[in-house]
């Protein structure tokens, strides 16, 4: 599966566990030890990930644009992603953000995932 399809899979996940405010379905699309950088000190693994988007308000969304793929490894894929977060009351946050996607015995997860604001 091309690198583009492979972010686009993992991410529409991701994107689905946001919306229906389900942080089990969010945390599921990483690794057991990712490493995750949302807009506050990271974490290490699931759990972190969980506690991060169950923090989150019901009824946030996200969309997404894959601005850049590398695949620098069998089974490794690097995307650079714009990333538009709409909070309850409207308000869009959008952030830079960059994922590294790697496969695994269970498919294709998200090993690392970090933010930063745009410019």
């Amino acid at each position: 599966m091309p690198g583009t399809e492979v972010v686009r899979e993992v991410l529409d996940r991701w994107q689905a566990g946001i919306a229906a405010h389900r942080p089990d379905e969010v945390a599921a699309v990483f690794t057991e030890d990712a490493i995750f950088q949302g807009l506050r000190p990271y974490s290490i693994g699931r759990q972190g990930v969980f506690d991060y988007y169950e923090s989150q308000p019901v009824g946030l969304t996200v969309d997404y644009r894959i601005d850049e793929i590398r695949e620098p490894a069998e089974g490794v894929v690097l995307a650079y992603v714009r990333a538009d977060f709409t909070r309850p009351d409207g308000v869009v946050v959008s952030l830079n953000l960059g994922v590294l996607v790697t496969q695994g015995d269970n498919g294709w997860h998200i090993a690392h995932y970090q933010v930063s604001p745009t410019c």
